[in-house]
């Protein structure tokens, strides 16, 4: 019996180099140029991964986004993964081009010497029968760097893009301050699990470095107690790893267990990295829980369980 032949699925590598008019190659490399951030002095960043560079280039895809001119750039994350960091012309671009947008505006707090306290931005949508109004406070997004220097530009740039969110919607895209401080927090301190006993073959010393079940290095600090094993079972080697995933939190009393389900289930269905980042980005758990470090901790742990599975059933 024939059989309908399914229309080859194109990469969203091509897609995207097709639109600008390049080759896929070309485009890849000229990409992989413009989109890695700019270093601070004697920073060095790792080169994305090809299942990051797709996540990334999906991204710049879903909001029309130009790489090559750095409307969208990226920041490789520490512990795998990719943070797609919007520049002020992308967020613009962004929001000029909604066909929603009905214009912008922003007022200002100052003080008596005409420093800014805080910056308003107002955001009218043509759908709305009342604008979106967010404040960012100087206090609060200043940052010791060349660019805030100019303080009423940065200050005025910070209130446009949160505004922007808020009006729009826009998840999963960053500014460079908090997507750089996203990619480069990955040792997040969890709720310290009950103490457990060393595994055979681990040392456990205050201030020692021990190996985890995951097998990477851990700081153990001074009265902080012992690695996680479970107590009842010493030597078993098959820990629980949902309560793991949880940092030693009981699922069940997590108010945000359902979410995690959800997040579990969706991933279960990647068939590989790439198609894991895309789920991340859709679901976007790092700007759900922006704020939370342990539901983000928890997010990630998922997420670096799902890709660790998938590496082992391509081994089989």
């Amino acid at each position: 019996m024939n059989q309908l032949a399914k229309a080859p699925r194109r990469s969203v590598l091509v897609d995207m180099a097709a639109h600008f008019g390049m080759e896929a190659d070309a485009f890849e490399m000229t990409v992989r140029a413009q989109c890695s951030p700019t270093p601070k002095k004697g920073e060095q960043f790792r080169p994305l991964t090809r299942e990051e560079f797709a996540a990334f280039l999906l991204v710049a895809k879903k909001y029309d986004l130009n790489p090559l001119t750095r409307e969208i750039f990226a920041y490789p994350k520490r512990g795998g993964g990719v943070v797609p960091i919007v520049s002020i012309d992308g967020w613009i671009n962004l929001v000029n081009s909604h066909p929603a947008c009905d214009g912008f505006e922003f007022t200002w707090e100052r003080d008596a010497n005409g420093d800014p306290i805080s910056c308003t931005c107002i955001m009218h949508r043509k759908d709305r029968s009342h604008p979106t109004a967010v404040t960012e406070y100087l206090a609060e997004c200043w940052r010791d760097t060349e660019p805030w220097k100019m303080k009423h530009r940065m200050l005025r740039h910070k209130a446009l893009m949160q505004c922007a969110r808020y009006a729009f919607g826009f998840a999963g895209i960053y500014d460079e301050d908090e997507g750089r401080r996203i990619a480069e927090d990955q040792n997040i301190a969890l709720l310290p699990p009950a103490p457990r006993a060393p595994r055979i073959g681990q040392q456990s010393p205050a201030g020692e470095k021990i190996q985890t079940a995951q097998g990477d290095a851990t700081e153990v600090e001074s009265g902080t107690g012992q690695p996680p094993v479970d107590s009842a079972s010493p030597l078993d080697d098959e820990p629980d790893p949902d309560r793991e995933e949880m940092g030693g939190v009981d699922a069940d009393s997590t108010p945000d267990a359902e979410f995690f389900d959800e997040l579990r289930d969706r991933l279960a269905e990647a068939k590989d990295a790439a198609s894991v980042e895309e789920i991340w980005t859709e679901l976007d758990p790092m700007a759900r829980f922006e704020g939370s470090d342990l539901d983000q901790e928890i997010c990630q742990k998922i997420k670096t369980r799902r890709l660790r599975d998938l590496e082992k059933e391509e081994r089989k």
